[in-house]
């Protein structure tokens, strides 16, 4: 093991890795900034690039690409409440209140801080613990990936505390959005209205970009009469002093990268779901839950520090088994064996110096993301400065033109819209926007597992019933979720009682 790390680091040594580190995390960091623009697309247009490149150059760039997209899509959460991937859906619950506030540069320097620490210890985790845990993902069937699915449904109760009965509305809608596409077993297709463009279901980044843009063009442009007094940055100091804030928070980051390794490791769930999971921990265990969702410094480093994590996570049964967790990892798992390399034992025997340069690089990369996300967002926090008058036109056609861009798709830029319109219609009604992203992300997963798990049973429900109970993993998962029910509902009463009161 020592001698492979030795190996990795005599790789890293050369001045070629390290700029291909910096290229990839300069290139990430912008990518994910930009609304539309996801860590897959990035992975996906640099593979090209490093056909040239030896094997353990071009995937360090490919690497620095996906950790620093997956976390400056904090950056426009936060100012703008878009988030710029999928990933800082979260984040945005408490990092636009603390802009608002006026926060922008601590809310901007607690994500940075918190993911690169949860970057960090993902980092060990694969480094050190990979093919274990490994192991444990394969024992996880078609029932445990049912219910994780469930239980990252029931957050929703949290995150809907004292107004349950909207969150539970909104979670429903997201799982009938859901189920728009092809079955995920018999191929038919449902509720498309023939347009192709549905036939794999709404498309997440085009829903997000919709449901959080288009209500806030909507409300810049009602209250464009009057007088605009730009927000100022009362925390526009040096970003480091705020260093100290995170590490004080240990329990915090060490438990939001454990849940974001863990999530990650699992294939199909996600860096959101990673987020909202310990969003909702760290607001169940916290002193100050009243804060989370009005702008919580907990509720950001939480959020950042497990979308993060899962990026190591996610690497560790690519590495071992093949298997990627995500749709970035597919993209990187064909940039892998584009070099000729092959997931497995081999990485790691073979083929070590590549695979332990390329672990290795992520350190650096995680480390190398702070200085250059700092630094593009102290010109980002000038946007909260900008008149609505030029602001909301600019969000609109950057909404856009990222829904297009995916696809290149006429009909993405309709469905944006629609969901938009949902939002709005969200925003009017104070109905939280965050359990529909939930109903979305999990409800495909929750379907395709359900319908493997009956057709193992061939179609028994008592039988499938049965087993949720029987086997190990999947009852403790079922007492997780009935907790996180039982949480959620006495949250719900206590803030229900306080705002009678």
């Amino acid at each position: 093991m020592f001698d492979n790390i030795l190996l990795g680091l005599s790789a890293l040594s050369d001045v070629t890795m390290l700029a291909a580190i910096a290229a990839g995390v300069l290139g990430g960091v912008m990518i994910g900034v930009l609304p539309g623009l996801s860590s897959t697309m990035g992975v996906a247009l640099l593979i090209p690039v490093t056909f040239s490149m030896p094997p353990q150059v071009g995937l360090a760039m490919l690497g620095g690409i996906y950790l620093s997209s997956t976390y400056s899509g904090s950056i426009s959460a936060i100012l703008l409440n878009i988030p710029g991937t999928s990933a800082a859906v979260a984040t945005l619950l408490d990092g636009h209140p603390m802009s608002k506030r006026g926060q922008s540069t601590r809310a901007i320097s607690l994500a940075t801080f918190g993911s690169c620490i949860g970057g960090l210890i993902s980092v060990v985790a694969l480094l050190f613990i990979a093919p274990p845990l490994a192991e444990f993902s394969l024992m996880f069937g078609s029932p445990e990936y049912f219910l994780l699915a469930v239980f990252g449904i029931t957050v929703i109760a949290s995150l809907s505390a004292g107004a349950m009965e909207k969150g539970l509305i909104a979670g429903a809608i997201g799982l009938i959005l859901s189920t728009i596409g092809n079955h995920p077993l018999t191929g038919e297709m449902r509720y498309t209205l023939g347009l192709p463009s549905l036939y794999d279901g709404i498309p997440l980044v085009v829903s997000l970009i919709g449901l959080y843009s288009i209500p806030e063009v909507i409300d810049m442009i009602a209250k464009r009469n009057q007088s605009e007094r730009p927000l100022i940055d009362t925390d526009a100091s040096n970003p480091f002093t705020f260093l100290p804030e995170v590490l004080s928070q240990k329990i915090n980051l060490l438990r939001s990268s454990l849940i974001g390794i863990v999530v990650g490791i699992i294939p199909g769930v996600g860096c959101s779901v990673g987020g909202f999971l310990s969003y909702d921990a760290a607001k169940r265990i916290s002193k100050k839950p009243k804060e989370f969702g009005n702008g919580s410094p907990e509720g950001v480093i939480a959020c950042e520090t497990a979308n993060n994590a899962v990026t190591g996570g996610t690497l560790i049964p690519l590495l071992t088994l093949g298997i990627p967790g995500n749709p970035v990892t597919a993209v990187l798992l064909g940039g892998i064996m584009i070099h000729g390399l092959r997931p497995g034992a081999e990485l790691f025997t073979l083929n070590a110096e590549i695979t332990y340069g390329f672990i290795l690089s992520l350190f650096v990369a995680n480390l190398l993301f702070v200085p250059v996300g700092l630094f593009i967002a102290k010109y980002c926090v000038r946007i909260i400065q900008v008149p609505r008058s030029i602001l909301a036109p600019t969000i609109m056609t950057l909404a856009v033109v990222g829904a297009y861009s995916i696809r290149s798709s006429i009909e993405d830029i309709a469905i944006m819209l629609f969901v938009g319109a949902v939002g709005f219609i969200f925003q009017l009604f104070n109905v939280p926007r965050a359990p529909l992203v939930l109903g979305l992300v999990l409800g495909t997963l929750a379907e395709g597992e359900l319908a493997r798990s009956l057709a193992l049973v061939h179609g028994d429900v008592l039988a499938f019933a049965t087993q949720l109970v029987t086997r190990p993993i999947s009852f403790v998962i079922l007492l997780f979720c009935f907790y996180a029910l039982y949480q959620g509902i006495v949250q719900h009463r206590k803030k229900s009682k306080i705002l009678d009161d």
